[in-house]
């Protein structure tokens, strides 16, 4: 299981996204340009001392990405599906993909998904926290595949 993060622009939802990869073993795809340098200091704070503890991948655009594309299949978060996460059948070696904050993804990265997935929300909302919404839909799909680290309890 990977998590991509398709042109991130606010570097505290990219810390926190980057602090769950780490604690969850999750390797963290980013995909630029980001709207911030990755120096940034509200980057850096968001992620805290986790940062080291991420695997994180940085590809220079969605092309470049694709150039190298991790195994398994993409599945794209998006307020524009059909399928609740929880209903769709995640296997070990997709990668979720999420959008810019303020922008989603365009077309050419839904076109190249297998598959696209909601978060059921209240009629009249449009979207979760992009970190909320990866936390959620990244916690149903390693449940399915039973991709948690082992728990303090079994080791």
């Amino acid at each position: 299981m990977r998590l991509a993060l398709y042109e991130p622009d606010i570097p505290p939802n990219t810390g926190t996204l980057l602090r769950l990869g780490a604690c969850l073993g999750v390797p963290i795809d980013v995909i630029e340009p980001c709207g911030f340098p990755f120096s940034d200091r509200a980057f850096r704070r968001a992620g805290l001392d986790y940062l080291e503890h991420a695997e994180i991948r940085t590809h220079r655009s969605w092309c470049h990405f694709l150039e190298s594309p991790p195994p398994g299949r993409l599945i794209l978060l998006s307020t524009g599906a059909w399928e609740a996460y929880t209903a769709f059948q995640f296997e070990a070696e997709d990668t979720l993909i999420v959008g810019r904050e303020t922008a989603g993804v365009p077309r050419e990265v839904h076109d190249r998904a297998d598959g696209r997935v909601l978060i059921p929300m209240k009629p009249g909302l449009r979207s979760l926290n992009v970190a909320v919404a990866a936390a959620m839909v990244l916690g149903e799909a390693l449940r399915q595949t039973n991709g948690f680290p082992a728990s303090r309890e079994s080791v």
